[in-house]
């Protein structure tokens, strides 16, 4: 049986993989709609793979962080000139001298993780950010009456941990007073359903 998990640890394949998902103009509303860089803003992307969204944010302080030193030796011969990495966890001191930060990215990382470690990166998150500054995460999730094709592929995610939207909210008030969702069914170029959280105090 092919290994999913490990094909795509191989980082040109998982960039292949988010261009094929992702189309650019979906992408560039994306990132327009939720995240709204400001130029001078300082980011923190937590799990940022191959970190393909600096291609779409302009004059912002941007450090990214991946559990995978692949992905970021290929995110730093890509973007080391207007960029900054490191190979890290979320768990333990990965921003040590860094921040605080105007806004963290967590992007398909939270149904990757337990709930222990959902609660640390949520943990890392808050202690990261100026006041007033927000968290941005996208997930898989499954809500009733989705298509039938969006669950499945939902079940079939390296992430082992899907979670309705309410389990999302769930976790993350216990870091953040303010939270809102969104749930997008039109963000891929296939059925899937997405809910992105925007936290703040």
């Amino acid at each position: 049986m092919i290994d999913i998990r490990r094909i795509l640890a191989i980082p040109a394949v998982y960039k292949l993989s988010r261009q094929i998902v992702w189309s650019p103009q979906n992408f560039s509303s994306y990132v327009d709609t939720y995240i709204k860089p400001k130029p001078g803003e300082r980011m923190l992307d937590i799990g940022c793979g191959t970190a393909d969204i600096v291609d779409y944010l302009h004059d912002v302080d941007y450090l990214g962080i991946d559990i995978s030193q692949m992905y970021i030796d290929l995110a730093t011969k890509r973007f080391g000139h207007r960029a900054r990495f490191r190979c890290s966890s979320a768990t333990g001191n990965p921003i040590e001298g860094e921040g605080p930060f105007d806004i963290v990215l967590a992007q398909g990382v939270l149904h990757h993780l337990n709930d222990d470690d959902a609660k640390a990166l949520l943990r890392l998150a808050q202690g990261a950010l100026k006041p007033g500054g927000r968290l941005i995460t996208l997930d898989g999730c499954y809500i009733n009456g989705q298509p039938w094709i969006a669950k499945y592929l939902l079940s079939k995610d390296r992430g082992k941990h899907v979670r309705p939207p309410e389990e999302y909210v769930k976790l993350a008030s216990g870091f953040f007073s303010n939270i809102g969702t969104s749930i997008r069914e039109d963000l891929l170029r296939f059925p899937y359903t997405l809910v992105i959280m925007e936290c703040s105090n």
